[in-house]
């Protein structure tokens, strides 16, 4: 049986062209389009649709109350259309907080091609249909006192020379976020890539660095990896680490994409592997499809420990899952008991080069 999906856009014109999009894959089908919530919300009554495209800015309600108001009396697997700008990029973080599974921007002739935007909301939509959506009441969405990351002391030697690397895709942007909110501000340097537009990127970057202990930026190509930082991959390149005179450095590339992803977690992971080897950690975190994978694997092969979080608690168990198939991963944890097995692998590592 096909997906059913409810469209909902104040533009006749998105409408029709996500109808035309949709309907193009044989396992999707529209069921019906909205102009408006108010009309959403009878139509998802009648027609129970398994997922739901979200304009943000639409007529009578805006898409983030709707949302708001979905997610705590009928919560379903949500994809939010939002425009290319600043403004819609920090109002797509704020629905991906409030519950949406995912996000795509509206398609510009500047962007991708069509056939390419076809590909990924097709496959958005499939990824979004098996999502674990779980209802939240309004307080637990309220501002409250977040939790203290516990102190920790370790060397300089430990802070410089090790690397952590992250990789994420789908429910990724609030795993990331809950993992660096419990970790201290003494880290060694952290490095990730999660698969969003380079729109976004810079959004999400300042995001992470208001609710962190560590100073979070969004990379340009050339930093110096120093502990305390974490640093995000742009939307429009790929990262890896490299050697310099002055240490570890980062370097950005527009080559081709990678699992169809730039940036890529594997490239991020092969760099890792080849350069820092078992002095390095890498995190597998919530995502469709596979990138990730293969990059873990090198590192594990490599001396890396390797973290992915369990089924349990990703929105979209694909990125792990495919990691731990090939035996790519050390450990599979929660997405809560994350930061802790972070600090215990580093700690470990601390007690190694004290008896050496």
């Amino acid at each position: 049986m096909p997906i059913k999906v409810l469209v909902v856009d104040d533009s006749a014109l998105m409408r029709a062209l996500l109808t035309e999009i949709i309907n193009g894959a044989p396992d999707l089908e529209v069921v019906g389009t909205a102009p408006d919530p108010m009309v959403a919300r009878e139509m998802i009554k009648a027609l129970n649709p398994d997922v739901l495209t979200l304009d943000v800015e639409m007529p009578r309600m805006d898409g983030l109350e709707f949302l708001d108001r979905l997610m705590r009396l009928r919560p379903m697997p949500v994809i939010m259309i939002s425009s290319l700008t600043a403004a819609g990029s920090e109002v797509t973080l704020k629905a991906l907080e409030l519950g949406a599974v995912d996000f795509l921007p509206k398609p510009s002739a500047d962007r991708i091609s069509m056939q390419s935007y076809g590909l990924e909301i097709r496959d958005k939509i499939r990824g979004a249909s098996g999502a674990q959506v779980k209802s939240a009441p309004r307080v637990a969405r309220q501002a409250a006192p977040a939790a203290v990351p516990p102190k920790v002391a370790f060397s300089p030697r430990l802070l410089t020379e090790t690397v952590i690397a992250i990789g994420a895709s789908t429910g990724g942007t609030e795993a990331i976020k809950d993992v660096l909110s419990a970790l201290p501000g003494e880290m060694p340097p952290i490095i990730m890539v999660q698969h969003m537009p380079e729109t976004f990127t810079p959004s999400f970057a300042r995001r992470l660095d208001s609710l962190s202990l560590l100073t979070v930026i969004e990379a340009q190509g050339g930093e110096r990896l120093q502990p305390g930082m974490a640093y995000l991959a742009p939307g429009h390149s790929h990262m890896r680490v490299k050697k310099s005179a002055r240490g570890l450095v980062l370097e950005l590339s527009r080559d081709e994409p990678v699992n169809r992803h730039r940036p890529s977690a594997d490239v991020l992971f092969w760099s890792i592997a080849e350069l820092v080897r078992k002095s390095s950690l890498g995190v597998i975190l919530t995502g469709m499809g596979k990138d990730g994978a293969k990059g873990l694997l090198a590192m594990r092969e490599a001396g890396a420990w390797n973290i992915g979080q369990d089924q349990a608690s990703c929105v979209v168990y694909g990125m792990p899952r495919e990691a731990a198939a090939i035996g790519a991963l050390d450990e599979i944890a929660s997405l809560q008991s994350i930061p802790d097995r972070i600090l215990s692998r580093l700690r470990a590592l601390e007690n190694t080069a004290a008896r050496s």
